[in-house]
């Protein structure tokens, strides 16, 4: 039987050009790891138990996807790790403070040499349990202690609402996170997302965990092409916006599949399942990766401009459809991210003032994740930022999507300076916010109701 992902030598032809000329590469590939096995009563012996897994199951990772991309000559940028949420791994300790936890995810992921590991999260979109507090007074310390470890909160969804307490003391613990990484321009807070429907699935840093519904091990994969999307609509200036989103769908489709055949050629190496390929537009600083720029390549003199969210709207869609033709297995987030220091189109389109912060939550609806990788002044109130993640979480709620927030409040920076963050997050305009205070509404707290939509069966 043939290979269901053989290519034609056309098409490795242009996988070729992708990747010599267009930035085209498998962004990360992602081991999931269930860790429920590993809890028990003594947060020491957890320790232990999360060590040893994931230094066993993930100690080939960073060769085999070394390996598999020599074999097929395409970068793998990223090999992660995602984990249960640490809540529930620590919870049945009785602990108040999980910071070792957090210690223990760093040195296993470095022990194993991953850049990053997420998973240091709970799930609270109904309330708290014990180990969901314990994470939450340990969070702020967390990211500010350790280098690889990510975190990541879901306070609502669409079946179950919104939970204001959640949200309201995330506030208090991404400024608290800012001043203690204050000498690195607030850099805690870009290892922390706060989600409306977190999908149990997504391979993407900073927001992965391993999900309930997830396997005992698993790989999946994100990869990335808005060099490829944006090269291959700079080809037909004179298409209409119909044509434009076939041309953005066979793009996509070809993506996909040199993704899945990656992750299944790496998961076959590993000897685990594979899960998901994610197809998300992830911009970087490199010129040309940027999806600010193919919105302008619509036809908009600047990303921001009235007419981006149509234009986004559309992108989104193609990419999700050209991804579904291509695999059975599309996951995680999949579509157009849009954040602000990792792209530089949307970095000037801030800076040329056609980009506002009202106008990019206004993107978030029609987007792939929502508010990403945004400065804002660092003497901003706590409740502002709860109502910022609020605002956005609605959104998600009501459009049964997948929503989140990961907001920098940058110590000793005003609107219209520059914090540099390096690396892959780039570096970004610090934007202006409201004047007017949500306080009085943050601090009344409870559970926003689910909405209609959310009682559906």
């Amino acid at each position: 039987m043939p290979s269901l992902l053989s290519f034609t030598p056309e098409e490795i032809l242009e996988t070729i050009r992708m990747i010599q000329v267009e930035n085209l590469d498998i962004r990360t590939v992602t081991l999931g790891i269930s860790l429920r096995d590993c809890a028990t009563d003594n947060l020491e012996a957890t320790c232990r138990r999360v060590y040893d897994k994931i230094t066993r199951l993930a100690a080939n990772l960073v060769a085999v996807s070394d390996e598999v991309a020599v074999t097929y000559g395409i970068p793998i940028v990223n090999k992660r790790i995602a984990v249960t949420p640490m809540a529930q791994v620590g919870e049945p300790s009785r602990e108040e403070d999980l910071i070792p936890l957090a210690q223990t995810l760093d040195e296993a992921a470095a022990a194993v040499g991953v850049n990053f590991i997420g998973g240091f999260s709970a799930l609270v979109h109904k309330g708290f349990t014990r180990g969901d507090q314990a994470l939450f007074n340990s969070l702020p310390r967390a990211l500010a202690t350790t280098d690889r470890v990510c975190a990541s909160i879901n306070v609502a969804s669409t079946k179950a609402g919104m939970n204001m307490d959640a949200i309201g003391e995330l506030g208090h613990l991404i400024k608290e996170t800012a001043r203690l990484t204050a000498e690195q321009g607030g850099l805690g807070c870009a290892k922390l997302v706060t989600f409306c429907n977190a999908p149990e699935d997504n391979p993407f840093m900073a927001g992965a965990f391993h999900g309930p519904g997830e396997p005992e091990v698993v790989v999946n994969v994100g990869i990335s092409g808005p060099g490829a999307v944006l090269a291959a609509l700079r080809q037909y200036p004179e298409a209409d916006l119909g044509q434009l989103a076939t041309i953005i769908k066979n793009t996509a489709f070809k993506v996909t599949r040199m993704g899945e055949l990656v992750g299944r050629e790496v998961s076959t190496r590993l000897g685990v399942p594979f899960g998901i390929v994610d197809l998300s537009l992830a911009p970087t600083n490199a010129q040309g990766d940027s999806v600010a720029e193919i919105l302008e390549a619509m036809g908009l003199e600047r990303c921001g401009t009235y007419g981006t969210t149509a234009a986004l709207a559309l992108l989104n869609d193609a990419v999700k459809k050209g991804g579904a033709m291509a695999s059975s297995y599309v996951g995680g987030l999949s579509g157009a991210f849009i954040p602000v220091s990792e792209d530089n189109g949307m970095i000037r389109a801030v800076e040329s003032g056609a980009l506002s912060l009202e106008k990019l939550e206004a993107l978030t609806a029609v987007c792939s994740v929502g508010l990403d990788m945004f400065a804002i002044p660092g003497d901003t109130p706590a409740e502002v930022i709860a109502a910022i993640i609020a605002d956005e979480a609605a959104i998600g709620m009501i459009n049964n999507k997948t929503t989140a927030v990961r907001v920098i409040p940058v110590p000793g920076k005003r609107p219209g300076e520059m914090v540099e963050f390096g690396g892959l997050l780039g570096r970004a305009p610090v934007m202006a916010v409201n004047s007017f205070s949500p306080t009085a509404m943050i601090r009344r707290g409870g559970r926003i109701p689910a909405p209609l939509q959310g009682l559906r069966n």
